[in-house]
């Protein structure tokens, strides 16, 4: 059975609004992404030099200084996508940010769908697209669209897999039930309740844990909500 592709990938953003790291941070981790803020050049400088990344999202403004110069920094030393968010939608203010290496630059206010589809883009251009996930005994390759379990496929409704790979993307992480649902949301258009969670949920488990009744991939974690790994 096949799958629409969702992208999971590990993202630095470079942004010193506060409002716009929530906005931006909830949207992208409903989507399977792991996140890492920064708020001046330096930090993020910091943050590539001690963890890798698959695509980085900058604004064009910094506490520290331009977001131009610490794009050019990142194309000189790090081999990732960069995309420019950013308020300023003039030509020199675009075509700079292009000049100084950037595969895309989107303007703000964006459309959720537009944003996600050039990053998926940026990233399949530099070859920074994670196919497979894998925790214990469960596989994803999310080029085919393939769930296994010791090596025999699992057959999961579209809206299961989208589910299994936001938390096999988000391993580590309390996933809440409000931020799962935002995603359910999301991916089919129609309202999903509370209740229609709670049983997605438990038909997952029932296809990929040894003992449904007694979860040990997906944990639920009391009064926050849920989560893979430790």
């Amino acid at each position: 059975m096949h799958y629409t592709h969702t992208t999971t990938a590990k993202l630095l953003l470079a942004e010193s609004d506060l409002s716009a790291v929530a906005e931006i941070s909830a949207l992208l981790a409903c989507q399977g992404f792991t996140i890492k803020t920064a708020d001046s050049q330096l930090s993020a400088l910091q943050a590539l030099e001690k963890e890798s990344f698959d695509i980085a999202l900058l604004n064009t403004s910094l506490s520290d200084g331009s977001g131009y110069s610490l794009c050019s920094l990142i194309k000189e030393n790090f081999n990732i996508p960069v995309i420019f968010i950013s308020c300023l939608d003039d030509e020199n203010s675009i075509v700079t940010g292009l000049d100084m290496g950037a595969d895309d630059y989107i303007t703000t206010p964006f459309r959720e769908r537009e944003l996600l589809s050039r990053i998926r883009s940026a990233m399949r251009r530099g070859g920074k697209v994670q196919s497979v996930l894998e925790y214990r005994d469960i596989r994803v390759d999310t080029v085919k669209g393939i769930v296994s379990k010791n090596g025999k496929e699992l057959y999961l409704s579209a809206l299961e897999y989208r589910l299994l790979l936001i938390f096999l993307s988000n391993k580590g992480r309390v996933l809440s039930r409000d931020l799962l649902l935002g995603q359910v949301w999301d991916s089919d258009g129609s309202f999903v309740s509370d209740n229609t969670l709670t049983v997605y949920i438990k038909r997952i488990r029932e296809k990929i844990e040894d003992n449904p009744a007694s979860p040990q991939i997906i944990k639920t974690i009391r009064g926050k909500g849920y989560r893979v790994g430790e």
